[in-house]
Order: C-alpha cells, then structure tokens, then sequence
C-alpha cells in the first residue's frame, strides 16, 4: 500500500518555509516591479504555496480559475499576472480583453485542455446536434466558442439539472469523471467526452478503501474529477473551494484528500492544527505522472514570474472572433448563477 504523504498542523498559521536572503530579495524585487507596472499577481489554489503568499501580500487573489479572471476584471490594475495553467490566462483575457494578462510559464497547461482539441470536438458536436453543449472551465478558448454552457464544480449539477428539467440531452466535455457523477446526481442525459485529469485520475478507490480503515475517524474529502469509486468513499463531494470550507467547518481533525496537494496550504491556513494526507495514488515506485500534484501547476515559480515581469514575456492573446463567441458561454453561466442567488464565481473548479 502507498504510503501517504501528511501535513500536520499542531501549531497554529500555515506558512510557506522562510525566506532565504536570496529568495527575500526575489521577492521584493517582485514586489516592486508589481507595483511600478500596475499588475496583480492572481494564483490557483494549486499553486506553490510562496506564490499563493506573495499573492495575499501584494493584494492580489488566490482561487480558482474563474474567480481569479473576475478578480482581475474587478481590480484597477492594467496588468494581470497569472499563476496558474494556460486555460486560466485565457478565461482571464476572455473577461477582460482590455488588460495584458501575462503567464509566469506558457508552456504550463492542462491534461484535460489538451484532451480536447477543438477541431475534433467540433466533429463530435456537429455530430450530435439536438444535444446542448457544455465544458467545464478547464478548456481552451476555442472549446468555449464552440460550447453553449461553460461551467465549474461549483455549479455543473445546477445546470446540467436546470438543462434536464427542459429535456435537453447534453454533450459534456472534457471530464469524464466529473461527467458521470454529474450524470448520477442530475439523472441527466449527458453524452460524455472522454478525457480526464491527471492528477485526479490516478486516485485509487482501494488504496482509499483500506486508508480509510488505517485512520476511521478522517473525513475523506474528494473533488468530483475523481473516478467514481474513490467519489463513492468520499464523505465530501465539491469543488476546491467547498473542500477548503469542509476542512474548516467538519469536526473531524484528520482528512484523507482526493485532490492536488497545493490545496493543503489554504486548507492548513483553514484549519490550523489539522491533519491532511494525501489520498492514495499509483503507489511509492509506480509510473504515475502526478502523484497528487500537477506537473504543469509545478512550473509555476518565484524566478520565472521575476523574469515575465521583467521582460513582458507569456502575454496571453485570443483571436477576438473567438473570445466574442466563448465569452456568450461563460456569460450564460454567470447569468444563471445570479438568477438562481448561487454564489459561482470564488466556490471553485481544478
């Protein structure tokens, strides 16, 4: 059995470790040159935790994909520095196409990004045309311009169950994972693509099985990328946000965590003085490609966003026809959301 990875927390105030001198002075020469160009930093709950600090520091934000694009529409700088993979630079410069929206590494993107290329997924939809087309956030712009529907974790059963109340039969892309409990909660007729995360992927449902004998009293919290059977074991079903919530608000002091380990620094900023451990993965030895963390969220660092900020590199452009086109997607969401008084935006997506 793997062994799991824990994070305790017997004192309180999580932090990331202490700054060497070398790192001190990255930091405030990072600091100044945010302030000189008028630019936030905006970092994904996956992110290292040194970004996810510098971000709080500065006055910038930590969250998810779409949160962080609408904190970058609602804040006056002119530039928005994205940690993050690149679908969340692109639903950044989606919400607002007036700003530079500069990524720390251009090359960090997104196993389901990539499993959906639009030419492709096009074909599949034009396939199925009596079907009504929704993506998760974690697609490229192009898919957006192609989906009716844009959704995150938060609110993908409120609108896949919304969408059944009118019988309409749906295309969901690109997660099948998500998809399927989706499908089982709403009772929806959902047509699924098949792609899937990474990272929550290689979560096994046995391994969980005998951690959760190993520590009985853990809450086992788990986020609905996840295969069905880990979701079947989980005591908590929900978006990053909402998993962050359950670590604070339940009374348990262990959790077993089915999701991107750069969640623990805001679940231990959450929870000071609980225990997290990393839901089983492949297994010490084992060929998995994530082990519980996102190789591209992993290029993300203090150096590289030093050098964006001094040379303007990784600036995010959207060929406007498309971004004309994706914003009516994600816009039908946010709309939806506030017809309903559900609270999308800052509940959280991978």
């Amino acid at each position: 059995m793997q062994q799991a990875f824990a994070i305790s927390t017997p004192n309180p105030g999580p932090s990331a470790p202490a700054a060497q001198p070398d790192q001190a002075a990255l930091i405030a020469r990072i600091k100044r040159m945010l302030v000189e160009q008028n630019a936030v930093l905006i970092a994904h709950y996956y992110t290292a935790p040194e970004l996810q600090e510098l971000a709080d520091e500065t006055g910038g934000h930590v969250s998810d994909s779409l949160d962080m694009a609408r904190f970058g529409h609602e804040h006056a700088a002119k530039t928005l520095i994205v940690a993050g993979v690149r679908f969340m630079g692109e639903t950044a410069k989606i919400l607002n196409p007036e700003k530079r929206v500069l990524m720390i590494d251009s090359a960090a993107t997104c196993s389901l990004d990539e499993d959906c290329p639009v030419d492709a997924f096009t074909a599949f939809c034009d396939a199925h045309p009596d079907r009504t087309v929704v993506v998760y956030a974690n697609t490229s712009a192009a898919v957006k311009a192609r989906a009716d529907w844009v959704v995150t974790s938060s609110i993908a059963v409120k609108v896949a169950a919304h969408l059944h109340a009118q019988g309409k039969k749906i295309i969901w892309a690109p997660d099948k994972h998500l998809g399927h409990y989706v499908q089982q909660v709403t009772g929806a007729d959902m047509l699924l693509w098949d792609g899937s995360c990474i990272v929550h992927n290689q979560f096994k449902a046995q391994l969980l099985a005998e951690m959760k004998r190993a520590h009985p009293q853990a809450g086992v919290l788990v986020h609905p990328e996840s295969p069905a059977g880990v979701i079947d074991l989980a005591d908590v079903v929900g978006s990053t946000t909402a998993l962050i919530k359950a670590a604070k608000d339940l009374p348990n002091t262990t959790f077993i965590v089915a999701t991107d380990n750069g969640i623990f620094h805001k679940m231990q900023e959450a929870a000071p003085g609980k225990t997290f451990l990393e839901a089983p993965t492949a297994g010490v030895g084992a060929t998995c490609k994530s082990c519980a963390h996102c190789p591209w969220m992993a290029m993300n660092d203090l150096e590289k966003l030093a050098q964006v900020l001094e040379s303007g590199a990784n600036e995010i452009h959207i060929d406007e026809a498309i971004r004309q086109k994706a914003i009516i997607s994600i816009q039908r969401m946010l709309d939806f959301a506030q017809s309903s008084q559900q609270t999308v935006l800052g509940k959280g997506n991978a």
